[in-house]
């Protein structure tokens, strides 16, 4: 099995540094009047905001981590690492097409995909074959479940909790609540941990099949 390289942990780890960091640094350039309970992430790098290039910025690097983290998750099913990457290509687009006063629709679209692809990568990325886990790893635990089935667990279990969130944008998105800006950025926080976790994993997992290996 090929090992996951640890610049995709560096990837990873930069995806939430981006997000976060830049929406921190890009509320605080703003007018007193700004509110991030209410107002969304891409309010922050619309057309005619103040210092609009931070969150640019911040949504840029965000979604090149999600596209080298794609490339480095070489131990991920084929279907989950190609929506990891489709989640940050359509972030690249909504950052090449800024939300604007009179409304944007390929920023919206893109917006769409890039939730909706980043809620649903981790129930799709681990393998279906038990044998893309490495030697001591494919044994049965104590309580007769083998890693593989736990990490399928694990990672439905997330996706769950992702499109919960998602959800719970959407109701707000499109009823115009007033916690529209809370919720996108629960959701999207949760959607930049996720590749994350999933590196430390994979590498958890390499870790401990060079542990039991003989020697």
């Amino acid at each position: 099995m090929s090992a996951v390289p640890r610049w995709a942990l560096l990837s990873a780890g930069g995806a939430p540094l981006f997000l976060i960091g830049g929406w921190t640094l890009a509320q605080a350039a703003q007018p007193d009047g700004f509110d991030p309970v209410r107002q969304t992430i891409s309010a922050l790098a619309a057309t005619g905001a103040d210092d609009r290039w931070v969150m640019t910025v911040g949504l840029a690097g965000l979604g090149l981590c999600h596209l080298l983290t794609a490339l480095g998750l070489v131990t991920a099913a084929p279907v989950g690492r190609g929506l990891l990457a489709l989640g940050g290509l359509a972030t690249l687009v909504l950052v090449a097409f800024p939300q604007r006063p009179d409304g944007s629709t390929t920023h919206g679209v893109a917006a769409a995909v890039a939730f909706g692809a980043l809620a649903c990568w981790p129930a799709l990325a681990v393998p279906r074959r038990a044998g893309r886990f490495p030697g001591p790893l494919q044994r049965e635990s104590p309580t007769g479940s083998t890693p593989g089935a736990t990490a399928r667990r694990a990672a439905l279990a997330g996706s769950a909790v992702l499109l919960g969130l998602l959800g719970w944008f959407a109701v707000e998105f499109f009823s115009d609540g007033a916690r529209i800006g809370l919720t996108e950025r629960l959701l999207a926080a949760a959607e930049a941990v996720v590749p994350l976790l999933a590196v430390l994993a994979a590498l958890s997992c390499r870790s401990r099949s060079g542990a039991t290996a003989p020697r």
